[in-house]
């Protein structure tokens, strides 16, 4: 595989796992019943369709590739559970618990990216980019959820 197709099939998982995530915070914003977490979870879903438009953005200009559109089919497993809990818990921390687990997902997606040798640099910067916005969604989220445990 020459290091194009690596750098691009690098970027294509993380949008994908990317729009997951998006999709996952805009079904949670649905779920909750409490209107800070549907705002929390709103602003989320935006910021990451940002990162993936960003992504996608990149792919085209950088490597010359067709970007992903859609997200992963565990992903979508995954919302299809966490939308089962919410209805038959209606409990906004299991809520949190589901998306925090995927926000551990995500930011390990990111992290073994960011650790993969064969990315070009330039590649390798958009990855870390990217990941301070993950970063910063998975540590808010890693703390909602322990405060909630309290």
């Amino acid at each position: 595989m020459t290091s194009n197709e690596h750098d691009l099939d690098t970027l294509n998982g993380l949008i994908e796992v990317t729009l997951d995530s998006a999709h996952g915070y805009e079904d949670a914003s649905k779920d909750t019943k409490n209107p800070h977490f549907k705002t929390l979870f709103g602003k989320r879903a935006i910021e990451r369709k940002q990162v993936t438009a960003e992504l996608q953005t990149e792919v085209r200009r950088l490597l010359g590739g067709k970007p992903a559109q859609a997200g992963t089919t565990a992903g979508k497993a995954h919302r299809v559970f966490m939308n089962l809990k919410a209805a038959i818990t209606g409990s906004d921390k299991g809520i949190v618990n589901s998306v925090e687990s995927a926000e551990d997902h995500i930011k390990a997606e990111y992290e073994k990216a960011l650790a993969d040798d064969d990315l070009s640099a330039p590649v390798l910067d958009i990855v870390e980019r990217a990941y301070a916005s993950v970063k910063a969604g998975h540590d808010q989220m890693r703390d909602l959820k322990h405060h909630m445990e309290v």
